[in-house]
């Protein structure tokens, strides 16, 4: 079997939230270091650029919202990214000079109706510099929905690179079966998985994923402290009783028999590097393929609308 490897590395950090320098730097800094390492394939975390907004409530109450939260919204919104745009030039800049697949979890401004929406992504570029892809998560979690609109099966977006297939699913897409089975059908090999979950339970949900697709799982969180939130923020005070470390981390890089590769890491910025040998997968594959001989498509069929959803729709001019 011809070898296919790639070497991947797992990037676990957080920016000053809602700076947008600091996540490009961030990411700059981080990829360079990856790529001195031999790094091929570099993941950041969920809505890494300009970062996680854990425990601020935005003002709202259920029926009611106020201005500070607003304050707080439009701050986030500045931040956040166009794709294509500015940013994705200089991330593409970035992995260009490196030379490396660059997977950034970033906070996306529709760019085609209000552009008032913010949405919860993934940008994928390569190599030359291109935007490859992208993808919205499909269901921002719980009070989520306050920030993120909802993508579509526009974006189930699978990349063909040398080494083999990556994608990936946002957090709590990821118990999602029916998303994790339309990914599975396009071949994943390396399926990315940023995320905000900390909890050990977050553990088990990518090894049993791992087991389930046969693939690779590169999970990744950021470690944040309360010091990378802004004090002049309108609703600082939604985190004066939080803990000084906001979120724990926990990335893992995952095989596709469900084995450790990299174990979690917690309490502490750090990256987790590690050379994948993708025949890995096709070997796992010997006694179970959920879209292949272990499916039954005479009981059980998927649907999958990968039409691009549009609000508005111009009939043509005469």
């Amino acid at each position: 079997m011809e070898k296919r490897n790639v070497c991947a590395a797992v990037i676990q950090s957080s920016p000053i939230l809602f700076d947008k320098q600091s996540s490009m730097e961030k990411i700059a800094s981080k990829t360079k270091e990856a790529a001195r390492l031999g790094a091929q394939l570099v993941v950041f975390p969920e809505v890494f650029l300009p970062g996680y907004p854990r425990g601020l409530y935005f003002g709202t109450r259920v029926g009611s919202r106020n201005e500070d939260g607003r304050r707080d919204w439009a701050r986030y919104w500045e931040s956040a990214i166009d794709v294509p745009g500015a940013e994705t030039e200089i991330l593409g800049e970035l992995a260009r000079e490196t030379g490396v697949y660059l997977v950034v979890g970033v906070v996306e401004r529709d760019q085609e109706f209000s552009r008032g929406t913010l949405y919860n992504s993934i940008v994928y570029i390569g190599p030359d510099g291109n935007v490859l892809g992208k993808h919205r998560k499909l269901v921002p979690t719980g009070s989520e929905r306050l920030l993120w609109g909802q993508g579509d099966g526009s974006t189930l977006t699978v990349i063909d690179t040398p080494f083999g297939k990556i994608g990936g699913l946002i957090c709590w897409e990821n118990y999602m079966p029916l998303a994790r089975t339309a990914m599975y059908a396009q071949g994943i090999d390396i399926l990315i998985t940023p995320t905000a979950d900390a909890r050990d339970t977050w553990q088990a949900t990518i090894r049993h994923i791992a087991c389930e697709g046969r693939c690779f799982v590169l999970s990744c969180n950021q470690f944040v402290t309360k010091d990378s939130y802004p004090t002049d923020l309108a609703c600082y005070e939604d985190i004066n009783e939080d803990p000084d470390v906001i979120c724990r981390g926990g990335s893992a890089i995952v095989g596709p028999l469900g084995e450790y590769i990299a174990e979690p890491l917690y309490h502490q910025e750090g990256m987790l590097i590690s050379d994948l040998d993708l025949s890995l997968v096709a070997r796992s594959r010997y006694d179970f393929d959920a879209v292949g001989h272990y499916s039954r498509p005479d009981v059980f069929q998927l649907v999958v609308n990968r039409q691009k959803q549009d609000i508005v729709r111009y009939s043509p001019d005469k």
